[in-house]
């Protein structure tokens, strides 16, 4: 098979496209035939040499759709030429191994480029609002960088819970895009006193739930902008990673959780079944819609790079395999 390769750190130009042997699944795996991938900024972070604990050399990806090839021991719920989606890393390439556990039946109704969408962003946008968070109608939540494929997903998700949701980005064409997507308010980072905003718009009550994934350049504002009580949910950190806060914030009883799906206890017995009880069947019935910003040959995955290094997407950006 063919596959997006990385042997040393650094633009993306590192990135080879060469020949690798076909996997072969083990117990609990599966062998996929990749349709389609999706792009992550964590991806560009990994190939770059600044992503936690990546060693090489490593097939890019972390995401993928596509049809059952082989199954391993023990796996009784897929079957070959099966249309499936889910997490998986190695996935720009042909062919990808995925652990049984973290792979879905792919909604009759969806391409596979939608799928390829999902399981990235979703997962980590239901965990951080459904299994950390617990929205809860009524509850009023901030989305920071709302046009991103996490943050697209959690509008979804935060709206069909019931929640008031504010966004925030930093251009205001991607404000625009949240806005005609469902959002009650949005708000320019680089410009808005989001804080002075939040207070205007919920009658001085702040936020319930804020969703921190920029980190250093706007926790400051996120916390000032948290109601009583507020809980913080961190996930990222692609504004800086040294946050510092004042601990006055224990006077209004705000919370900080940070969490990541990959680490998470209670990401696969908690997150990944109610998202697939929960979450599928809003896709099947229309109710919940993959964000796809824009579809590149896989071979282009060096433009794909670009795209998401300059934040001008809103949603997905996904690599199709011809």
């Amino acid at each position: 098979m063919k596959a997006w390769n990385v042997h040393r750190f650094g633009g993306p130009e590192v990135m080879q496209w060469e020949d690798l042997p076909d996997p072969v699944p083990g117990p609990g795996q599966v062998l996929v035939a990749v349709k389609a991938s999706g792009i992550n900024f964590a991806e560009t972070r990994m190939r770059a040499g600044t992503y936690t604990g990546q060693p090489l050399p490593f097939v890019m990806g972390m995401e993928s759709a596509g049809i059952v090839e082989k199954v391993g021991e023990g796996v009784t719920s897929f079957a070959p030429g099966q249309r499936v989606f889910g997490r998986a890393r190695g996935s720009h390439a042909e062919k990808v191994l995925f652990d049984a556990r973290l792979l879905m039946p792919l909604p009759d109704n969806l391409s596979f480029e939608e799928g390829a969408a999902i399981p990235v962003g979703w997962h980590t946008a239901w965990h951080a609002l459904v299994t950390v968070a617990n929205a809860q109608p009524g509850q009023r939540v901030l989305i920071e960088a709302v046009a991103s494929s996490v943050g697209s997903a959690a509008l979804q998700i935060a709206k069909h819970r019931g929640c008031w949701v504010a966004g925030s980005a930093s251009r205001d064409d991607k404000l625009a895009k949240a806005k005609a997507a469902g959002a009650d308010a949005v708000y320019n980072y680089k410009t808005d006193d989001i804080a002075a905003r939040v207070k205007a718009d919920t009658a001085g009550a702040g936020i319930d739930i804020g969703l921190m994934t920029i980190g250093e350049e706007t926790a400051a504002s996120l916390i000032a902008a948290m109601g009583n009580g507020g809980k913080i949910v961190m996930y990222g950190s692609t504004g800086g990673r040294q946050v510092c806060f004042d601990l006055g914030i224990g006077e209004r009883n705000i919370s900080l959780n940070g969490m990541s799906i990959s680490t998470s206890p209670q990401y696969l017995p908690v997150t990944v079944p109610t998202f697939i009880a929960q979450a599928l069947p809003l896709f099947a019935a229309g109710k919940f819609k993959a964000v796809v910003d824009t579809v590149l040959p896989l071979s282009e995955v060096v433009r794909a790079h670009q795209m998401v290094d300059d934040r001008r997407h809103f949603g997905k950006v996904i690599l199709k395999v011809a």
